[in-house]
C-alpha cells in the first residue's frame, strides 16, 4: 500500500490532539512527512510546545516547525476560554524530547514539498496564515501540492460570529489567498464537523480503554463540557456530546466514503459584521467556477469507530 505524503500545520488545541492522534496511529496510511504550527487556538509559543510535547509523548519521531506569531492583516484572538490556558485544558503531558525544527514553518514546508517526488497533501487545522504565506511567497509549490484539507469555515452559522468559524474568523484574509490560489481544497466546516461528535457514553468507551494515554485522552475531550456552555454559540445538546472537528480533516483522507459533499465557489467576507464567514454557493448562483469541495455530511457511527481505533493503536504502542 502506497502511504500518502503529508504535511500537517495545527494549532494545538484539544481536537488538533485528537487529529495528531488519528493521523499517527494511520501511519499504515499516511507518511505524515513535516508537522508546522500555526497561531490559532492559543499563542505560537504555545502551539508549537504543545505539538512537540504530545507528539513527544505518542511516541513519534517527525520535524515540527514554528509558524508564524499573527495573521497577516490582524491581531491575533485565541480561543483560551475553549482549550484553556495551556490548550489543553486540565491534562499535563512530560515536557518535549522532540526539539523546534532549525527551519522556520514556510522555509520547512517549501522544501519538503519541492523535494518530494510525489505531490504533498496539507492537512491544515488552524487559521491558514502559514498556508498562505507560503502560498504567496512561492507560487511555485502549488504545482506540486495535490490538495489542502482544511478544517475551518462553515456554510450555515458561525462558532466565532453568528456567521463566522473560528480559524476562518481569525484570519479571513489567509482564507481568501488560500481559496483564490487555484489549488484544490477540501473545507470541513462546521456544517459537517458538528455531525461527527462523540456522545458522553462513547467517550466512556476511550476511558475503557484503560491506559494513561486513553485516559488522557478522555480527559482532554471531556474539558469541553465544562466550557462550552459559557460561549454563545453552544447547541442544546452541549452536555451530552463531543465535537471532534479537526479530526474530520484527516478522516477524509484516510476514509473518504464516510463523507458527503459537493464542489462550490466559496468567498470569504473580510470586514465587518460578516468577516470571517465563507460564503458557499450551494445552487451555482454566480455562476463561478467551484473553487472548494465543501464537505457536509458524515456517517458519524463508523466515524467514531475509526477514532476509539486510533487511540486504541496508540494505547498499545505506549505499553
Amino acid at each position: 500500500m502506497t502511504k500518502l505524503p503529508i504535511i500537517i500545520d495545527t494549532d494545538p488545541g484539544i481536537d488538533d490532539a485528537m487529529m495528531l492522534t488519528l493521523a499517527f496511529a494511520n501511519d499504515d496510511a499516511l507518511d505524515v512527512r513535516l508537522v508546522t504550527t500555526c497561531s490559532g487556538n492559543i499563542s505560537q509559543d504555545k502551539t508549537n510546545y504543545n505539538a512537540r510535547t504530545f507528539l513527544s509523548y505518542i511516541g513519534v519521531s517527525v520535524e515540527i516547525a514554528r509558524g508564524l506569531e499573527q495573521p497577516i492583516f490582524r491581531e491575533l484572538e485565541v480561543a483560551e476560554d475553549i482549550h484553556g490556558e495551556s490548550g489543553f485544558g486540565n491534562v499535563q503531558f512530560p515536557a518535549p524530547t522532540l526539539p523546534v525544527s532549525k527551519r522556520p514553518a514556510i522555509t520547512a514546508m517549501l522544501e519538503t514539498i519541492m523535494t518530494s517526488d510525489d505531490k504533498i497533501t496539507i492537512v491544515a487545522t488552524g487559521p491558514l496564515t502559514n498556508i498562505a504565506a507560503l502560498l504567496l511567497a512561492h507560487p511555485e509549490v502549488k504545482q506540486k501540492i495535490e490538495r489542502i484539507s482544511w478544517m475551518g469555515g462553515a456554510a450555515v452559522g458561525g462558532n466565532m460570529s453568528p456567521m463566522a468559524e473560528f480559524n476562518a474568523y481569525v484570519d479571513p484574509h489567509a482564507v481568501e489567498i488560500v481559496f483564490r490560489s487555484g489549488v484544490p481544497i477540501v473545507m470541513s466546516g462546521l456544517d459537517v464537523t458538528h455531525k461527527a461528535f462523540v456522545t458522553i457514553n462513547e467517550a466512556k468507551s476511550i476511558l475503557n480503554i484503560g491506559t494513561e494515554f486513553a485516559e488522557k485522552a478522555y480527559y482532554l475531550v471531556t474539558y469541553y463540557l465544562d466550557v462550552i456552555k459559557k460561549t454563545p454559540f453552544h447547541e442544546e445538546n452541549y452536555d451530552q456530546v463531543l465535537h471532534f472537528h479537526d479530526v474530520c480533516a484527516v478522516m477524509y483522507l484516510l476514509k473518504p466514503e464516510l463523507f458527503k459533499g459537493q464542489d462550490c465557489y466559496v468567498e470569504v467576507a473580510l470586514e465587518g459584521i460578516t468577516s470571517g464567514a465563507t460564503v458557499v454557493d450551494y445552487t451555482n448562483r454566480t455562476d463561478k467556477a467551484p473553487n472548494v469541495h465543501v464537505l457536509h455530511t458524515v456517517n458519524r457511527e463508523e466515524f467514531v469507530a475509526e477514532f476509539v481505533k486510533a487511540v486504541e493503536i496508540i494505547s498499545d504502542r505506549l505499553k
